[in-house]
């Protein structure tokens, strides 16, 4: 992928990870009714990330296709978040995110087996 792909962008790729294959007029109806856009919004995001290199369009009907997985943007979105507001540091992340509020002790628990599987 060519760019960062902007939260507007993520938007129409979130409707292509949790739909499938969608046509941009699927993709258009689906962003009016929850983000209020209209069509010719929606295309344009659609076309930016052709350009990007994050979906493929294919005929007929302007078939779109995500040529990303959603995992790896959140990995991306994850780094760069630990590198621009944490140091670099995924710990002070952790802490930062464990800190927010008060975990059960099933969460406390599955916690406890995620970092097992690490080590």
């Amino acid at each position: 992928m060519d760019n960062k792909l902007f939260d507007s962008e993520l938007k129409v790729m979130d409707v292509l990870w949790r739909e499938g294959d969608s046509t941009a007029k699927q993709i258009s109806v689906i962003l009016g009714e929850e983000v209020g856009w209209n069509k010719n919004t929606t295309y344009t995001l659609i076309k930016r990330c052709i350009k990007k290199g994050a979906i493929e369009r294919s005929e007929p009907n302007f078939m779109c296709h995500a040529l990303i997985p959603k995992e790896e943007i959140q990995k991306a979105e994850t780094d760069e978040l630990i590198n621009k507001v944490y140091d670099g540091s995924a710990d002070k992340l952790f802490v930062a995110l464990l800190g927010r509020k008060q975990l059960s002790t099933d969460q406390i628990e599955k916690l406890r087996q995620i970092i097992g599987n690490l080590e």
